[in-house]
């Protein structure tokens, strides 16, 4: 279960140390979205992380699990090696950061 013994830690804190705690934070998480950002911009990509191809003006994309140790084309239709964006049904977004602070603040 979820240990909250961090906030003994929290309220034993004056306005200041708890104002510098929460400005380091913000610093992370600031930082963390100007890289992506920045990987943006530079790849021209909105999604810099996602493997494509581009032929022939249409861009193409392969997939993979992240636990996965192949890609996903045994998952794909017969004779087709990549994704078209006709096939891709949604997107999402994840706040990786948030999950990472969790895990450093129980150990």
């Amino acid at each position: 279960m979820l240990s909250l013994d961090f906030l003994d830690d929290v309220l034993q804190m004056n306005k200041r140390q708890l104002y510098y705690q929460v400005l380091n934070f913000g610093m992370i998480v600031s930082s963390a979205l100007m890289i992506w950002k920045g990987l943006m911009v530079i790849t021209g990509s909105e999604s810099p992380v996602v493997i494509h191809e581009k032929q022939n003006g249409h861009i193409k994309f392969l997939t993979k699990g992240d636990n996965n140790a192949v890609d996903d084309r045994g998952l794909y239709k017969q004779e087709q090696h990549l994704l078209e964006k006709k096939d891709v049904v949604g997107r999402y977004e994840v706040l990786f950061l948030l999950g990472l602070f969790v895990l450093v603040h129980r150990e």
